[in-house]
């Protein structure tokens, strides 16, 4: 999801137009429900699910009233900020998964530590949980995840002999990506500073982007398990003609696949449905595999995206929030949202629910093998500088690996130890 470094937060209640959600004695009516003002992004839910679930929550909860109001990514971290300083926040917020330490930070958040056995948490995907923790405290509850897939062209691979579905280690994948790299066809299309896939290999490799160590921060980049993802990364890459000196959004990876004789490219399952869009004759030759692992008993790792469900230290309606984040996260609304949005759900034990979407299946494969950047409310900072993507590509244009490794993992540690 998207990070959004913290501001500073005087005039920030002016400059951002924050709505009021209530005023002292709003949120009950005279004899009747409670109202609870929830914060949902825009995509997360389709209207359909939003009214299917307010009508199926309200029903069972008749002593409350669900108020869901859709917000926009574009300036939602100022916003939060916003309403986490004033005392009159939404009851339930969605936020990114890897923003959740940002807000806890400022002590705004409630503390949900002893209810995450009664919540699932046993089974609640690490990709997930783990970011909506702060100092040991659980405040951030899984709300749903998204991962990168391996998208690819049956067609292609029909016609190089490839069976993808017995792609199971990254040597099969270069051996296989080698063998489809020929006759004007790119084996895949790999940007060169995609960032969230090398984080992937790193992890498969044991390291890190970033280590707590001594009571400090350190850039991971130069360990030599990062060294030895940066080269399969390399590796990889020179299959195809992705640019080495932008990510996958200068040129949106969708339209190279959907103009050209792409066979593979590394994305979240809805970038088929684009590729489709603006090539309607691939649709129906997309399939999806994961990401593959070093061994083949593992997928490979993948960044967990998704978001949290967090609950503002103001609110005043803190048991009917609980019993908001209680019901969207349990297994019957999980499994619905799944199916409706194509989506990971929030534990393990419920990713048979998306087995009858091909995309959001191979997803959920994945994201039992996810990961999240470093906990730190100075990573949104790293991602603004972002030394990971000058990195990348210093190395795939021939500079040297190890000079650029460490230079990048010395920018890393200065700006993640700089607000300690």
């Amino acid at each position: 999801m998207k990070h959004r470094p913290l501001v500073l937060l005087g005039a920030m209640l002016l400059s951002t137009g924050l709505v009021a959600c209530s005023s002292p004695g709003d949120g009950q009516n005279a004899g009747g429900p409670t109202t609870l003002d929830v914060w949902l992004m825009r995509d997360s839910v389709s209207d359909a699910f939003q009214k299917e679930f307010e009508a199926g929550f309200e029903k069972a909860h008749p002593e409350i009233d669900v108020r869901i109001q859709i917000q926009e990514w574009e300036g939602i971290g100022e916003k939060v900020t916003a309403a986490l300083a004033s005392n009159d926040a939404p009851d339930v917020i969605e936020v990114g998964n890897t923003q959740v330490a940002q807000y806890a930070q400022s002590g705004g958040l409630t503390d949900f530590t002893d209810k995450t056995a009664e919540l699932g948490g046993d089974f609640w995907l690490d990709g997930l949980a783990e970011p909506g923790v702060w100092e040991g405290k659980q405040y951030g509850i899984p709300y749903y995840a998204a991962n990168r897939v391996v998208i690819y062209r049956t067609d292609l691979f029909q016609q190089a002999g490839i069976d993808a579905t017995k792609i199971k280690t990254r040597d099969q994948w270069l051996a296989a990506t080698r063998k489809l790299n020929t006759n004007g066809v790119q084996g895949i299309y790999l940007p060169g500073q995609n960032w969230f896939a090398l984080a992937g290999f790193i992890w498969d490799e044991g390291g890190d982007l970033a280590l707590w160590e001594g009571g400090g921060w350190k850039g991971g980049l130069d360990s030599p398990g990062a060294m030895r993802a940066m080269d399969f990364y390399r590796q990889l890459q020179a299959l195809g003609k992705g640019p080495k000196d932008s990510d996958e959004s200068r040129p949106l990876q969708a339209e190279v696949v959907a103009k050209g004789q792409v066979a593979q490219v590394i994305a979240t399952p809805g970038g088929a449905n684009v590729i489709a869009q603006k090539n309607p004759a691939l649709k129906g030759k997309l399939g999806f595999f994961p990401v593959p692992g070093k061994t083949a008993d593992t997928p490979g790792a993948v960044f967990t995206g998704g978001s949290d469900l967090v609950v503002p230290a103001v609110s005043r309606h803190q048991d009917e929030a609980y019993t908001f984040l209680k019901e969207l996260t349990g297994e019957t609304w999980q499994t619905k949202l799944a199916l409706a949005m194509s989506y990971v759900p929030n534990k393990t034990n419920l990713a048979t629910a998306v087995a009858s979407d091909p995309g959001a299946a191979v997803m959920a494969v994945g994201a039992a093998n996810g990961h999240a950047t470093p906990n730190t409310p100075q990573w949104a900072a790293v991602e603004a500088k972002n030394p990971i993507k000058d990195y990348m590509t210093a190395v795939l244009t021939g500079r040297d690996a190890r000079a650029e490794a460490a230079k990048a993992s010395r920018s890393i540690t200065t700006t993640l130890n700089s607000g300690s």
